[in-house]
This record gives structure tokens, C-alpha cells and sequence, in this order.
């Protein structure tokens, strides 16, 4: 039997609501910036699968869903450089910064995706979307060392 988890969000609310309010600041800029909650769904669900956090993909599919993010788009995401025709730049280079920010890969295979990035987005969209993946990541951590788990729908 696994151990009981310490779910860090509920030991620590004051930290948590601090994670929470930086997520609305996030979503707040990128508004500003002109970005869609789609393009930061996209985000949030790439950042997850890359760090499987089950909670949180089943969370922010739905919310992709809602900002209109279509299920073809859902369906081939782990895939999104090979399905160049259903993501525009915008979300390209989005999907580009998710991955960098969550995986960190060496310093010249990060300078090649960040060059690609920041080929189509401006300094805003580029600080936003580093937020955006900074954020996510950081409920990622919440949700998987806590322990929390996807309930069924039905």
C-alpha cells in the first residue's frame, strides 16, 4: 500500500493561495498580451503530460475544451511538431516554451527552441508563456508529490 501523502496545498493554503494568485496574474498578462486561454491550455496540458501529472491533464483538458481548443488538436498534442497544419505559430511557439521550461535540455538544444519561440512571439508573450510553464509546472509538483488522483467522471 502506498504511503499517505502530505498534500502540501492543504498543509500550507497560505503558500498555495500565493501559487493560485500568481496563476491569475499569469492568465491576467497573457489576456493583456493578446494570447487566448486556449494557447495557455495548451500549455498547462503539454507541461503535464510531460511531467504526468494525470490530475491536472484531466483538469485542463476540459478547461482546453472549453476555450475552445478542438479535440483533434487534444488528440495529437503529444505530437503537436508533427501535425503542423492544426496548431498555428502562436500555439507552436507556445508548445516550443512549454517544453523548454519543463524539460530544460542543454544549454544549445534550449537556445535552438527558444530562437524558434521567439521568432514569433514578442517580449511580452515570451515572458507570459515562461510564466505560464513556470506556473503549471509548479502545480504539477503540488498534485503529483501530494498524491492526487483523477475521480472518475460517470
Amino acid at each position: 500500500m502506498p504511503a499517505q501523502r502530505v498534500r502540501i496545498d492543504k498543509a500550507s493554503p497560505r503558500i498555495y493561495k500565493q501559487l493560485v494568485a500568481v496563476s491569475a496574474e499569469v492568465a491576467a498578462a497573457a489576456e493583456a498580451a493578446g494570447m487566448s486561454r486556449g494557447v495557455i491550455e495548451l500549455v498547462n496540458l503539454r507541461c503535464s503530460q510531460l511531467n504526468g501529472c494525470a490530475f491536472c491533464l484531466n483538469l485542463h483538458a476540459q478547461a482546453a475544451r472549453a476555450a475552445g481548443v478542438s479535440d483533434q488538436q487534444l488528440d495529437v498534442l503529444p505530437a503537436w511538431r508533427e501535425a503542423p497544419g492544426l496548431f498555428d505559430d502562436l500555439e507552436r511557439a507556445a508548445l516550443e516554451i512549454a517544453e523548454l521550461v519543463t524539460s530544460l535540455p542543454p544549454h544549445h538544444a534550449a537556445d535552438i527552441a527558444y530562437d524558434r519561440a521567439t521568432d514569433v512571439l514578442d517580449e511580452t508573450q515570451t515572458s507570459v508563456l515562461i510564466w505560464a510553464a513556470v506556473t503549471i509546472n509548479a502545480f504539477n509538483r503540488v498534485s503529483v508529490v501530494s498524491g492526487y488522483e483523477v475521480r472518475h467522471r460517470g
